[in-house]
């Protein structure tokens, strides 16, 4: 079982405890994040002149629409991940395809030489046969 993290962070210039069962590193991470939207939103005039509490629900809306866009971007890789390991099971099974073909090309292709080397035997033989009959 993991243990309970308890991690003082700094956030809009407060120290605050966080408790959780993640690391220590990242509890900082999250409080760095939050610190960086508030610097960000911070030169922005409107937000400025919001009072604390409609300040609060902007970074909260705009923290959650940085939620959904990454949940849509992992989406969207999982889909073309996906997409992406079927082209290549799709490759692969021609390729396995191909290369049966190629063995059966191959394997007919002995045929073909043998029945040659057969055959060129048989015409050297029938020459033989001719010469000696000539004679």
């Amino acid at each position: 079982m993991a243990i309970k993290t308890d991690t003082e962070v700094i956030i809009g210039g407060k120290v605050f405890t966080l408790c959780g069962y993640e690391s220590e590193e990242y509890l900082q991470r999250i409080a760095s994040y939050i610190n960086s939207k508030l610097a960000e939103y911070s030169h922005v005039e409107g937000f400025r002149r919001a009072n604390m509490e409609m300040q609060n629900v902007l970074m909260q809306i705009n923290i959650a629409d940085d939620y959904f866009k990454a949940k849509n971007q992992i989406s969207a890789m999982e889909e073309d991940l996906a997409t992406k390991e079927k082209e290549l099971y799709d490759l692969k099974h021609e390729l396995v395809n191909n290369q049966m073909k190629m063995e059966n090309l191959d394997k007919k292709l002995k045929s073909l030489k043998d029945d040659l080397n057969d055959r060129e035997k048989k015409i050297i033989e029938l020459e033989a046969e001719n010469k000696n009959l000539k004679k």
